[in-house]
């Protein structure tokens, strides 16, 4: 009986052994895998707001189409990083690009769990990079044709700048990063990068029937659903938690911070946004204030670790003010962007990159200053002119652009045999297109 009653004893012992066993560094471990892919899964989730978004401020007969752009460039963009993408960006280097880990071969060894979630944060990035584009190229462009530049863009475009910036963080080993470029979360390799792409396939498809008159004046296109293109900013805003917090792929207390400045440039943004539109036109502009928000979240998202809240407030109010200016250059210019994406992330992304050197909070340094003009600019030769190039070559083998016929009748049917709203009508005034679209006055 004594015997017996000292294995019962010896059992609880035995499990607290084991329970004391896993360290503080274990718990710590743990803590990083969870919220790294925590963050993964919210930054997912602006795919879905920049879905709603475009689909919003575009027309009810292409929105079905926008949701196939933003479901394929998703799917065929993940299998391409996979594939190639994260080979280039984060392979060990030569220099200029990665030249191992194609097909995520260096996932192997000890730390092959955290490759995987390094692979997944690392991917939901690179799919927001190539939605992007979807705005700017909106309502007139072939589905073919963007399938097949979200291709090269997740496989060769992102890939081969991100490895410039944030090699180091796996295999690689970046020029810009060794200078000492600051882009914590991707204001530039991110959304710059996305933003001077979206440029460039604007130009080269062309704007939409009837948004510009022969003397060059703007002839407003409104979107068909503002609520929607609103839920679609709190999904992104909610989503920017993932992105610029989850940066840190640590679950630490450094991400407070972060989320802070986050949540205050956002703010600014929308607030300055909403100033500048109701001082300038008299009346406070929705979609404007809509995209003010974004402007801000862009705009710190290079420096949201390392700006103080106050400096948070004005990277995000100046980025407001900054996309109403530059949405009316590029209409001025004749660059039709349906949703401002290039303002958006093309220019705030600039802007929030040149800030995070300005607002520094380890001191201001014209070095430091020069460094992140050194990325900027680098950022747009890259994208822009492999964009062109890219778009270019696109155009002249299968074409950018659907007939104007299409056009008019709207990419949902045509392109998918689809109708957004089956229930309703959704043509104007008895006919399949906006009355005075394509022609020229």
């Amino acid at each position: 009986m004594l015997v017996i009653a000292g294995l019962l004893l010896a059992i609880p012992a035995l499990g607290f052994a084991e329970e004391a066993a896993i360290t503080a560094a274990d718990v710590q471990n743990n803590l990083n895998f969870v919220w790294t892919l925590v963050a993964a899964f919210m930054v997912f989730i602006m795919q879905a707001g920049f879905a709603m978004v475009e689909s919003g401020f575009t027309r009810a007969k292409n929105a079905c189409n926008i949701l196939m752009k933003n479901m394929m460039d998703f799917s065929v963009g993940a299998i391409a990083f996979w594939a190639i993408g994260f080979g280039l960006m984060f392979g060990t280097t030569n220099g200029f690009f990665g030249t191992t880990d194609f097909f995520f071969s260096g996932a192997t060894g000890d730390g092959e769990a955290w490759n995987y979630a390094f692979w997944m944060f690392q991917t939901v990035f690179a799919a927001t990079a190539a939605t992007i584009i979807s705005g700017a190229v909106a309502e007139r462009t072939k589905f073919s044709a963007y399938m097949v530049y979200s291709i090269f863009v997740s496989a060769l475009i992102y890939p081969i700048f991100g490895g410039w910036a944030w090699g180091s963080l796996f295999n690689g080993s970046g020029w810009l990063e060794g200078l000492g470029f600051i882009d914590f979360a991707g204001s530039t390799v991110v959304h710059s990068i996305g933003g001077w792409l979206a440029l460039a396939g604007a130009i080269v498809v062309g704007p939409r029937l009837g948004k510009y008159d022969k003397k060059g004046k703007v002839k407003p296109i409104p979107g068909h659903s503002i609520p929607l293109a609103g839920l679609g900013v709190f999904l992104l805003w909610f989503g920017w938690y993932g992105f610029n917090p989850g940066s840190t792929t640590t679950g630490d207390t450094s991400i407070a911070l972060i989320a802070v400045t986050t949540t205050l440039a956002a703010a600014a943004g929308a607030i300055t946004a909403m100033l500048a539109t109701w001082i300038k036109y008299g009346k406070s502009d929705i979609g404007m204030t809509l995209n003010g928000a974004l402007a801000g979240l862009v705009g710190i998202t290079a420096g949201c670790a390392n700006v103080s809240p106050v400096s948070a407030v004005i990277i995000g109010g100046i980025a407001g003010v900054l996309v109403l200016f530059s949405v009316l250059f590029f209409d001025k210019i004749k660059v039709d962007d349906p949703v401002g994406a290039v303002s958006v992330h093309g220019v705030c992304g600039a802007w929030g990159t040149l800030a995070a050197g300005l607002f520094d909070t380890a001191g201001f340094s014209m070095k430091v200053v020069g460094v992140q003009l050194i990325g900027i600019g680098a950022c747009f030769a890259w994208a822009f002119i492999t964009g062109l190039i890219l778009f270019k070559l696109i155009d002249m083998i299968m074409g950018m652009r659907v007939t104007k016929e299409e056009e008019m009748a709207g990419l949902d049917f045509c392109e998918h045999g689809a109708n957004a709203y089956a229930d309703f009508q959704t043509i104007r005034m008895g006919t399949v297109f906006t009355p005075g679209e394509g022609s020229e006055k």
